[in-house]
């Protein structure tokens, strides 16, 4: 069994197996015990790390996970959405509470693939699951996860985006990066470097104004963006956002509350927002 004194990175481990656990059996309502298992740790050391690492108790996110919870979400969160909308968004502004800025990609790096470009990447444990953060000299320009055994697979997806960049691994360079955007409370600034069309741009601008632990449907997000027919439009370029979690994809739903449609797996997006719920609540 795993020591309660091993590093940061072994511990976002822990709590990422107990995480997925959770979020694949909350139906069965299972107990601290049985996630203390998933991650390897004594239920005493469980719930502290637990508590310490992703912010809130494993009982606050189990209350979190429920399509109920998602349902009465979607409610609140169409109303601030349109709220901070009808207010104003720029890529220079204030990005909501993630002090975020956006850096766009020029045209001409945008077309040419990201030729010239220089990219380092590294993967990390994150609560979860393992976590690929990738980074220009001017900010973080992806970020994506993967389940064990699948990090060729998930790198190849991502660098797919950007095919004539040149890549070299740095975990040094992108450990403290992540660190930051995956610790419950997170501090100082992050600079987006975003390639896409301005359409997607705008759409992504769009996702940052929804406040953690609140979730939008897709056709309200098309109504505040253009038209409500245009769902398809805006579900195509959330689906093509290039930094998951910092840009909130995760928090757009069916207008049912289904979890449908997430790159990365439904059951991390259910984690992602149920540990966000919880830290919000």
């Amino acid at each position: 069994m795993p020591s309660p004194d091993a590093p940061r990175g072994s511990h976002f481990a822990q709590m990422a197996r107990a995480i997925r656990f959770l979020s694949d059996h909350y139906r069965d309502q299972p107990s601290l015990d049985d996630a203390a298992q998933a991650a390897g740790l004594s239920p005493y050391h469980f719930q502290r790390l637990f508590t310490q690492h992703v912010g809130i108790s494993p009982k606050a996110f189990i209350g979190h996970l429920t399509l109920a919870h998602a349902k009465e979400s979607l409610v609140r969160g169409n109303s601030v959405l349109e709220a901070a909308l009808g207010a104003g968004l720029s890529g220079s502004s204030r990005l909501h509470d993630l002090a975020l800025k956006i850096e766009a990609m020029t045209p001409g790096e945008f077309a040419r693939g990201g030729e010239g470009l220089a990219i380092v990447h590294g993967f990390h444990d994150s609560p979860f699951g393992r976590a690929l953060v990738m980074m220009t000299d001017k900010g973080v320009c992806g970020l994506a996860f993967a389940d064990e055994g699948d990090e060729d697979e998930t790198l190849a997806d991502v660098r797919a985006r950007w095919p004539q960049a040149c890549y070299r691994e740095d975990r040094g360079h992108t450990r403290l990066v992540a660190e930051q955007i995956f610790a419950p409370e997170r501090e100082g600034r992050l600079t987006l470097h975003l390639a896409g069309t301005p359409w997607q741009i705008k759409v992504w601008e769009a996702l940052l104004a929804i406040p953690p632990g609140q979730v939008v449907s897709y056709g309200a997000l098309a109504a505040r963006l253009s038209d409500a027919k245009a769902s398809r439009a805006v579900g195509a370029a959330v689906g093509r956002n290039p930094i998951s979690f910092l840009i909130p994809c995760h928090r757009v739903l069916a207008q049912t509350g289904a979890l449908h449609g997430y790159h990365w797996g439904v059951s991390r997006k259910r984690a992602m927002l149920a540990v966000e719920a919880a830290r919000a609540a």
